[in-house]
This record gives C-alpha cells, structure tokens and sequence, in this order.
C-alpha cells in the first residue's frame, strides 16, 4: 500500500480538516481518508475538489470515507466504506479501473468474509476511541494479530494508535496503522506524522 501512515480526518478537530490535510501531507503522509459524519455531500464534494490537484501534484492518495457517489463524481482515489454501507463487490463494480477500495473489519467473523475485490482493510478499533464509540469491542494487538492473519489483502490498524505503538502494529502483521488524534490534535501536526513515519521506519 502507499507508506505505513493513513491520516483519516477529525471534523471536531480544532484545526480545519483542508489544514489537516496539507499538514499530514507535508509531514510524509501519503494516504489520507476524509471523514465527517455531518457535512453534506455537497460540503465533502466542494473540499475535496479544492484538494485534489494539490495532493496529487505532492503524490498523495485521497479516500473518501462511506460517500461512493462524491469518490466517482470528484474522481478521488479511493473509497473507504464500513460493515453497513454495502456490499463491496456491488460497489467495487461501480467504482473506475485503479480506484482503492478499503473496507472496515472489526471482528474474526467479517475477517472470513472479505471478498478479494477490496484493496485493504481497516482494522480495529484496537483500543477504545471517541471516534468510532458505538463500533466492536477493542481487539487489542492480539486480536489484531488474529485479525490480520485471516485476511488477503494488506491491514492498516485503527484505534486509539498512538506514538509508541509502531511496533506492536507491525508486529501484529499490519502493514500500517492508521490515526486520527494523534496527527489531528496534534500540537504540530505536520512534526507528529513525521514523528509517527520515522516510528515505524525503526520499529
């Protein structure tokens, strides 16, 4: 997949999400999921359109999550779906030659039933965390051992991943690991993802 470090998006965040973008981006961040639960189609189509020429010239990949009508109308790079939002062959069919399509795995169970046609998984939550509260329990690294040895295709872990955690990630057999808060919130989020890239470089 593209680098070991998947930004994902924080609407809540102080910072606003196109500056959170260009710092990930600037701190070695090579894919990057846009999320919001609130804002409207139009809202997410209009951001990412205002993007995408920036990151594609800096060689970054934008997924956009749940949304496959805004991923094929601003012709973004990838598309990241959940459990509930359809089944992924269906939507691979939709989706143009090239475009990435991760799907959230949270459990053993949806482990066996990946269908290959998905790019990579989204593992986790591996701790408990404020932006996914009503998802599964926490897999712990075990579980996302266990997890990861069952799927296909290449795993980001997710879930409350923090600096330190590099090594327990790639233990566990991920091919990276995926943060909100910790680039999000960060005190200066561009030397966080950098932080966070040299981390797993050394692990």
């Amino acid at each position: 997949m593209i680098g070991p470090l998947y930004v994902v998006t924080d609407a809540q965040a102080p910072l606003p999400v196109p500056d959170q973008v260009r710092a990930a981006a600037k701190g070695g961040a090579r894919i990057i999921q846009i999320r919001d639960k609130t804002a409207s189609d139009a809202e997410i189509a209009a951001l990412l359109r205002a993007i995408l020429p920036e990151m594609e010239a800096m060689g970054v990949c934008l997924i956009v999550n749940d949304r496959v009508e805004v991923a094929l109308s601003v012709g973004a790079h990838g598309l990241h779906i959940g459990q509930g939002d359809g089944d992924p062959l269906a939507i691979r069919r939709r989706l143009p030659p090239g475009m990435i399509l991760g799907l959230s795995v949270e459990t053993e169970d949806q482990a066996r039933l990946v269908p290959p046609c998905v790019d990579y998984a989204g593992v986790g939550p591996v701790r408990a965390t404020a932006t996914k509260p009503d998802h599964a329990a926490p897999t712990g690294f075990a579980g996302l051992a266990r997890i990861t040895a069952l799927l296909p295709m290449p795993s980001y872990a997710i879930g409350g991943l923090k600096p330190g955690d590099a090594g327990a990630v790639r233990g566990a057999g991920a091919v990276g690991m995926a943060v909100v808060s910790a680039v999000t919130r960060a005190p200066d989020p561009v030397a966080a993802t950098r932080a966070l890239i040299a981390e797993w470089k050394a692990a």
